[in-house]
């Protein structure tokens, strides 16, 4: 059976997955075989695997810095919110259907035996397996039920590893402060803390180091700084999603909906030198892009609604009409056409009319589409011509059918009129051929010279994943990381 290592947090956004990843990429540049688990995920970003279940695009994002392929073993349970209040559950890769959250917490105990079942085939199948928390390590209104921090580690019987963010400041209350909180057991379960995101010279936080080992009595296991790697981000915590970005020469838009889901689908457009991409929430932020992306969305009919009442719908229309290319992705595709109906109450139940950019009708099912798909793109007039009968690959998350009346997009479906067009494949961007056919139009629209080559995303993705393990391993103790291992509770 594998050695476990657990990863909790003090908080959101400590750096868990990153964490998690880096250490996944470590233990297989050491020669052994490892894999990542998160017992319970809440997250919009998702991900279907290759016998179509649905995951965690964080844990899929870990597979791959551990060189496997994701599996829905190392993410059984998976919330995907669709209001404030409520989510909707999925078990082992299917979904259960949509539960308040008092409903969800007074049955969670209930999924324990799958949770268990996922983590004890990982365990037989790897040497190592490195356990993500979820949020706080402290949440003591949760403790009593707790399937994710804590308590799993109690069920997996794994050593714990407790990072705080020094860049959001309060360090040591993060850190000695959720120490203090725990239980005498669960202290004893922590076996080093690790300050992540610091700034500046760490000889000036030798300290701080100090005065964190002297009043916890656990070693600090590392002070790791704040990396600049391009990794996906798990969900709308991304610093992406809210920074202002510095517009390139190349300005890409994103619409950054309430509800936003696998917002990793844009990223492949990053690595080009002289694109920007951001993300926009009002109107005026909008402005003048030369290209505009509407994302996925969790809540499509509610994400309608909130770009007609804040004008952004109106602000895209008028891009549209002046021939600026708009490209929609899933609930995005949905939104540009004239009509999204939900009968069954799928989502929030009711109908919308769309922004009409594109003749189609949308109407939503109990069912939900889940599968890989590949193909090419179809012969295209139009702004998207260079795209015609490209390759593309991806995957589908949907709960919609779509009808279409104009020419399709690809070969699976999806549609496009003139410089509108969407459909439902996330990851289409991927592939070196289509996010640089794109890119070099929108150069020639602007009468701009390209000078960039073709990008290979996954080779990109891998030198980013060496980077992150090449910054972790420097600073942090990975001889006191394997003692904790072989030690274990």
């Amino acid at each position: 059976m594998a050695k476990p290592i657990m990863i909790q947090g003090t908080m959101s956004n400590a750096g868990k997955s990153l964490l998690t990843a880096a250490l996944c990429r470590i233990f297989r540049q050491d020669g052994y075989t490892c894999a990542p688990f998160k017992s319970q995920n809440m997250a919009l970003n998702s991900c279907i695997t290759s016998d179509g279940l649905e995951m965690g695009r964080a844990q899929a994002m870990q597979a791959e810095a551990a060189g496997i392929a994701p599996s829905v073993l190392m993410n059984p349970i998976l919330l995907k919110p669709t209001t404030d209040s409520g989510s909707q559950v999925i078990v082992n890769g299917e979904v259960r259907g949509n539960m308040r959250a008092m409903d969800y917490f007074r049955h969670k105990k209930e999924l324990i035996p799958d949770i268990m079942h996922a983590y004890n085939t990982l365990a037989s199948q790897y040497d190592i397996i490195v356990i993500e928390g979820a949020g706080s390590a402290a949440e003591l209104n949760l403790k009593t039920d707790d399937i994710v921090n804590m308590g799993l580690a109690r069920l997996a019987k794994a050593p714990v590893l407790l990072v705080g963010d020094i860049d959001r400041g309060g360090i040591f209350a993060q850190l000695l402060g959720t120490h203090m909180l725990l239980e005498a057991e669960e202290q004893d379960m922590i076996k080093g803390f690790v300050v992540n995101k610091f700034r500046g010279d760490k000889s000036i936080f030798q300290s701080g180091v100090d005065i964190l080992e002297q009043r916890s009595g656990k070693p600090v296991a590392g002070v790791i700084p704040y990396m600049h790697c391009d990794i996906e981000d798990e969900d709308s915590l991304s610093e992406k999603l809210e920074k202002e970005s510095a517009r390139g020469t190349i300005d890409i838009a994103v619409v950054r909906l309430p509800k936003i889901s696998n917002f990793t689908d844009f990223d492949v457009f990053s690595q080009y030198d002289d694109v920007s991409v951001r993300y926009v929430s009002k109107p005026a932020q909008l402005d003048n892009p030369d290209f505009i992306i509407i994302p996925g969305t969790k809540s499509t009919i509610s994400d309608m609604k909130w770009m007609r009442e804040n004008g952004l719908e109106t602000a895209v229309q008028k891009c549209a009409a002046k021939g600026i290319p708009v490209f929609g992705i899933c609930g995005g595709y949905q939104m540009l056409g004239e009509e999204i109906a939900d009968p069954l109450e799928a989502e929030c139940g009711g109908n919308i009319r769309g922004m009409e950019l594109l003749r189609c009708r949308t109407v939503f099912s109990s069912e939900k589409n889940r599968r890989r798909t590949e193909g090419c793109f179809s012969k295209i007039d139009g702004v998207f011509s260079v795209l015609s009968g490209i390759p593309f690959s991806g995957y589908e998350i949907h709960m919609g059918e779509t009808v279409s009346g104009n020419q399709p997009l690809l070969s699976c479906g999806g549609a496009i009129d003139e410089n509108v067009c969407g459909c439902y494949v996330h990851g289409i961007f991927d592939r070196a051929e289509v996010s640089e056919s794109i890119v070099k139009m929108l150069h020639v629209r602007k009468k701009i010279a390209y000078k960039g080559g073709i990008t290979d995303r996954n080779k990109y993705k891998e030198m980013q994943y060496n980077i992150l393990a090449d910054t972790v391993r420097q600073n942090i103790n990975m001889k006191l990381i394997y003692e904790i291992l072989h030690k274990g509770i």
